[in-house]
């Protein structure tokens, strides 16, 4: 597969923090969330995603406030969330807070009444009738026709305008497999040249990569909501990250247990995984790939936000999370197996069905991680493994372990251990 672009060296060891603005914060704005960057930077967020910024048609909307992704103007801000000027102070001041900021971008529909509708009727897809449709089932967007150059032309043009008057670092395309590649090539090309930016594609199509430097891990998700119905093992699990591995270099995959559409429509990481929630945080987070968390997984959120209403995160003044995902985040940002030259390999064990185990390692830096994805308690095993020795840190209990080649463990129900060498 033809690769066609350079990935931006930030992406090396980051993570995103997906944000929904509208349930945030009681005013639901870009100023009131702004107050949080200084306790996500201290968590270790590196890259922080909006979901779309844009306004909301009216026509055909859903509930009292409607979809995010149905908007009227590609080049305006929601009113709801403040004014251009408002989102422009946000992205300076995540800069600020080193991170960086992308926008989500829906390039295969439009609101019904988005005003291309209006002045560019052909730019649209229509049926049989010549009236303006929709292929997916989602009644309040009308497709866009992408054998219209023009309409590909103001596309791009609206793409650029968020690099050059905000100057955002990216953007996550939302179901970008419904949208033909060479435009998305196309859309890189045009805006790579007015800065580097994050390509982040809602897609496991792998050929997409020749334009994305990210992708879902939607198959890995399922697997694992099987694997907490008993309908899959994992054996499976570990056959979806192996077919990842065979991806293109630099190809990365976006690893979560929430998102907005999961949380809305399937629930929480909570109520999916239970017990097990944590457990599988610590695999997207310390995993070849990129970790996302959503907006409310540190506290923990247990409800489902609405989608179409307002519906605010109910923020505990210390998210109990907090220390776990900054942990986490932080070891991965900084920790030297996982910077570049690391090796990541399993560590077979003789619980193979139930405990995951695996090794990054960088000359004398390691970091090993058991995962115990079953609810058996007291599983007691041993791992013989040359190279494994070596004085390591409890990543959460802070307790200093001499592990031997040939060393015995004890493990409960759904528990994990991540160990990594003093640096």
């Amino acid at each position: 597969m033809k690769k066609h672009f350079e990935q931006v060296g930030w992406l090396n060891n980051s993570n995103i923090y997906e944000v929904n603005i509208r349930q945030y914060t009681p005013e639901g704005t870009f100023a009131a969330f702004q107050n949080h960057l200084p306790r996500l930077r201290e968590m270790g967020v590196k890259i922080l995603w909006l979901m779309p910024i844009t306004p909301i048609s009216t026509q055909e909307r859903q509930g009292s406030l409607g979809s995010y992704y149905a908007c009227s103007s590609y080049t305006e801000i929601n009113s709801e969330f403040g004014e251009l000027a408002d989102f422009k102070q946000l992205v300076k001041a995540a800069h600020e807070n080193d991170m960086k900021l992308i926008i989500d971008w829906v390039a295969n529909h439009t609101g019904w009444d988005h005003h291309w509708a209006i002045e560019h009727p052909d730019w649209y897809v229509k049926n049989a009738d010549g009236d303006f449709t929709e292929r997916n089932g989602w009644h309040d967007v009308i497709d866009l026709n992408f054998e219209s150059p023009q309409m590909r032309n103001a596309l791009i043009d609206a793409m650029k305008f968020w690099v050059n008057e905000c100057d955002i670092d990216g953007f996550r395309c939302d179901m970008a497999h419904l949208v033909p590649l060479d435009f998305w090539i196309d859309a890189r090309r045009k805006c790579d040249a007015l800065k580097s930016l994050c390509w982040l594609a809602e897609c496991e199509v792998v050929e997409y990569h020749e334009a994305f430097d990210i992708s879902y891990a939607w198959e890995w998700m399922h697997i694992t909501e099987k694997m907490m119905k008993g309908f899959a093992s994992l054996e499976h699990f570990k056959g979806v990250i192996e077919k990842y591995q065979t991806y293109p270099a630099n190809a990365k995959k976006l690893f979560f247990t929430s998102n907005h559409d999961e949380n809305s429509w399937n629930g929480t990481d909570i109520e999916k995984y239970g017990r097990a929630s944590k457990t599988f945080a610590v695999f997207t987070c310390l995993w070849k790939g990129i970790p996302l968390v959503y907006s409310g997984q540190e506290i923990p959120n247990t409800k489902r936000l609405k989608f179409f209403d307002k519906d605010e995160i109910l923020w505990t003044k210390n998210p109990s999370l907090h220390a776990f995902y900054q942990a986490l985040l932080t070891l991965r940002l900084l920790h030297k197996a996982m910077q570049t030259g690391g090796e990541l390999r399993f560590i077979d064990n003789p619980l193979n069905d139930k405990i995951l185990s695996f090794l990054w390692q960088n000359d004398d830096a390691k970091i090993f991680v058991l995962l115990n994805f079953s609810n058996n308690d007291k599983l007691r095993f041993s791992i013989n493994e040359p190279g494994l020795a070596g004085s390591y840190v409890n990543l959460f209990s802070g307790i200093e372990h001499l592990v031997q080649n040939d060393q015995h463990f004890e493990m409960q129900g759904w528990e994990y251990f991540v160990y990594a060498t003093k640096e």
